[in-house]
């Protein structure tokens, strides 16, 4: 321990940690548009200095590194002026229509430049141009970037994918694309977490909302929103809902307030495709010579992509089974369209999902199984849905708790935890257990498997055989795990990936906090809904029962392949 003092208030505190660390641990407040903890840590906006006594020029506060008898100021005429004055000169360089910006009231450059009481800029204003493809579903405008190289940290060191960086030197310095000519080119995987950890609106998801807004008010349409399990725990943070007003009976009427004309659970495909995926690693358990090994999960597009960017090899390694959202949009567009009697024609398929990657799956030919035009038309992240619940002026607190709509709006404490990283791993070890033996398994039998970040792997008994399961979240901690396979220290015979830290409870779609990473927080959420749910295991969901009686016959039939299956390697 050290002892220093700040703001004339002594403190003593870990060696080795920094001068804004030190500050925060006492509940001093040191501003900072770039900072995230052993991420990026570079000094690199310069709104974090602060005066140290003996030292002539101002410190960096978040890569200053405390020492013992330090003597430290936050709040002088020096400070404050030096703070105005690189905010000034950042401002000068920002694209500053605000009212017309995704983070507008969200945004940590303009709550800074309030804070700081900053009016008329003196210095002259010159904005770069924008140049970017906006069909992608991932939005860059360089009008708007500050430099502060967050998105070059995350991409670099929380997911290994090298996507962005610095190019150029001095005044021509500025964030591109590190090795691709075009966004479509690069190893971008559309995880968004560039877009979350931004400090501004220089990274956003494409906005679908206005297309939303037009098939809702088109009257020849009839809207089927399905809602994703993460959605539920994160949906109502950027609209200052408290937790006991944001339920789930809530959040199914204000997306019936906006208008869609049926209000599914994606809870009910998720239990769906345990049905479908416990089912094919119990076929290939026991045909071992017939397949590559470890089977991978394939729910989560981001990890598809950057299988297929990064390890083609695997391809044939992934599950065939689809991802939740799309198994729903086929099954919305047959089976639903059948029970209700709806011309699929007439269906507009609307997922709300914590994704932006999401965005990019709906719009990929091979996963269209409904012969029906894509299986899902329109993908709204959670901030989208927030903003149409913002715009339409909707009260939620004065709104009735509402059920999911009949059929398919039924879903398992199994299909919840879908949302959080081991989620997926655990509900189909439930599955296939009661599928080996005939009996449930303790719900929570499976819980070793529970990680908040990097990967774990665990060995069970399932019918007098060993399975051994890894999961892992974050793409650089995936290509972690994949080298200690491939130099032969794991072996593994199922594997859970989840390309966001935390699953898609942190997803790159998710509402964003600044200064916070919640996916822990909304990950407990999840897992306190399945252990209050009456039904825990995917295969007791009645809903999923009916539709294999009714229309599939069994996991994997023909009808099933031809629905909720898609063949990896032609994505």
């Amino acid at each position: 321990m050290v002892s220093l003092t700040i703001d004339k208030k002594t403190l003593s505190v870990p060696e080795g940690i920094t001068i804004l660390e030190a500050a925060r641990s006492a509940g001093i407040r040191i501003p900072t548009l770039c900072a995230l903890k052993n991420l990026n840590e570079i000094g690199a906006c310069r709104v974090c200095v602060v005066e140290v006594e003996g030292s002539a020029a101002l410190r960096a506060a978040c890569n200053t590194i405390v020492s013992d008898g330090m003597v430290i100021h936050t709040n002088t005429r020096k400070v404050r002026e030096a703070r105005r004055d690189i905010v000034e000169l950042i401002l000068s360089r920002h694209d500053c229509h605000c009212p017309t910006c995704p983070r507008n009231g969200n945004c940590e450059l303009q709550t800074l430049a309030a804070d700081l009481h900053i009016g008329a800029l003196p210095f002259a204003s010159k904005v770069p141009e924008n140049r970017w493809n906006n069909a992608f579903p991932l939005i860059r405008q360089e009008s708007k970037c500050i430099g502060c190289l967050r998105c070059v940290a995350v991409c670099d060191k929380v997911q290994g994918l090298h996507v962005w960086d610095l190019l150029g030197s001095g005044s021509r310095a500025r964030v591109g694309l590190r090795a691709a000519d075009s966004i479509e080119l690069s190893d971008c995987v559309l995880c968004g977490q560039c877009i979350t950890h931004c400090p501004v609106g220089a990274l956003t998801e494409r906005d679908d909302t206005r297309a939303a807004w037009d098939a809702i008010e088109d009257e020849e349409k009839i809207t089927v929103a399905q809602i994703a399990p993460a959605v539920r725990a994160a949906w109502a943070e950027q609209l200052g809902i408290p937790d006991e007003i944001a339920t789930v009976g809530r959040m199914v009427a204000a997306a019936k307030a906006l208008g869609f004309s049926y209000v599914l659970d994606t809870d009910f495909s998720a239990d769906l495709t345990i049905m479908e995926e416990a089912s094919e690693l119990l076929e290939r358990l026991a045909h071992k010579e017939d397949y590559a090994w470890p089977m991978f999960t394939s729910c989560c597009p981001g990890w598809v992509r950057f299988a297929r960017a990064q390890h083609p090899e695997l391809l044939p390694n992934l599950s065939s089974a689809k991802s939740p959202q799309q198994m729903f949009g086929a099954m919305i567009k047959t089976y639903f369209a059948e029970k209700t009697e709806t011309p699929a024609a007439s269906i507009c398929s609307v997922s709300i999902m914590p994704c932006v990657a999401k965005k990019y799956e709906a719009g990929v030919p091979a996963v269209n199984g409904a012969d029906a035009g894509a299986d899902v038309d329109l993908v709204l992240t959670t901030r989208e849905f927030a903003r149409m619940i913002r715009e339409a002026q909707i009260n939620v607190a004065d709104l009735p708790e509402l059920p999911f709509d009949a059929p398919l709006g039924l879903g398992t404490g199994a299909g919840v935890i879908f949302g959080t990283t081991g989620g997926v791993m655990e509900a189909a070890l439930r599955t296939a257990s009661f599928m080996l033996t005939g009996k449930n398994p303790d719900p929570d039998a499976f819980r070793q498997i529970r990680i908040e970040s990097g990967y774990r792997t665990f060995s069970m008994e399932l019918a007098g055989s060993t399975v051994t399961v890894a999961v892992v979240s974050g793409l650089e901690n995936t290509d972690t795990l994949l080298a200690a396979m491939r130099r032969g220290e794991i072996a593994c015979d199922f594997v859970e990936v989840m390309a966001c830290p935390g699953g898609c409870a942190g997803g790159g779609g998710q509402p964003i906090i600044a200064g916070e990473e919640r996916a822990a927080l909304r990950g407990g959420k999840l897992r306190a809904l399945d252990c209050a749910s009456a039904l825990r295991f995917s295969h007791e969901n009645p809903d999923v029962q009916k539709a294999y009686a009714e229309y599939l016959e069994k996991p994997l039939s023909e009808k099933a392949h031809h629905l909720l299956h898609t063949n990896q390697a032609e994505w």
